[in-house]
């Protein structure tokens, strides 16, 4: 009971100062601020929309069910259909003024069902996918080379797979698919639009080349002025199969 209190306590005194360290510097930028939720138990998902909710700069909320890296950190909702739609239903219920998208474990067997899963529990729009999990073995000392036992896996590997779940849930679900995992070229954004993504995430790349996303754009644009496309949206799911 006191591990469970001490950890809600810890969640409040984070969401406390992002909404007064973080949050006012954030708004001062022109774009758009997505608040990624996490939790351990339903109602901790539920307090911290809540509490985001009597602020002001946050244009949406993506609720992650699907963290490998946090101990405990919502995986466990993200691999199961009946605590996906349990914890989306709850969380929707408390997102009153803001849509809430849900980031979708890629470490399923069938990811289509959780897709379907957190739509039909009210999401509006779902990530796919999070990082896979993995591990990396200190060969000196034998144990892990993480903070933990094993890790996320982000970048370039994991493309092939994420864009492969990208198109089973996409053609899984009628709510928007937004792509993550391994976009580094303005190509591979195509690509997820092709699958049926219609935003994408970028993260590791940001991490190798802080104004990654500013090239990555760059390059998109340049791919549709070649092609004579004129606006992204002619690419969404245009991914042929015959």
């Amino acid at each position: 009971m006191s591990t469970a209190i001490t950890t809600v306590e810890s969640n409040k005194a984070l969401v406390r100062r992002f909404i007064e360290e973080k949050l006012p510097a954030l708004r001062a930028y022109d774009t758009a601020i997505i608040a990624n939720v996490f939790g351990h138990t339903v109602e901790e998902y539920v307090e911290v929309i809540q509490k985001l909710e009597q602020a002001e700069g946050v244009a949406a909320y993506e609720l992650n069910i699907s963290c490998p890296n946090v101990k405990k950190g919502g995986v466990e909702f993200g691999t199961n259909p009946q605590l996906t739609r349990e914890v989306v239903a709850a969380a929707q219920r408390a997102a009153t003024r803001r849509p809430l998208i849900v980031k979708l474990s890629p470490n399923v067997t069938d990811i289509a069902e959780l897709a379907r899963a957190a739509a039909e529990a009210g999401a509006d729009a779902l990530t796919a996918v999070n990082t896979f999990t993995g591990m990396a073995i200190d060969l000196a000392t034998r144990r892990s080379k993480l903070g933990s036992l094993t890790g996320g896996l982000s970048g370039p590997a994991i493309k092939p797979l994420a864009l492969r779940m990208v198109w089973e849930a996409a053609r899984a679900v009628s709510i928007p698919v937004i792509g993550a995992g391994g976009i580094t070229r303005g190509e591979d954004v195509v690509e997820f639009l092709l699958a049926g993504a219609r935003a994408v995430q970028i993260g590791t790349a940001n991490f190798v080349q802080p104004y990654a996303a500013v090239r990555i754009i760059e390059e998109l644009e340049m791919y549709c002025a070649s092609n004579q496309i004129a606006a992204v949206t002619e690419l969404y799911g245009t991914f042929r199969t015959d």
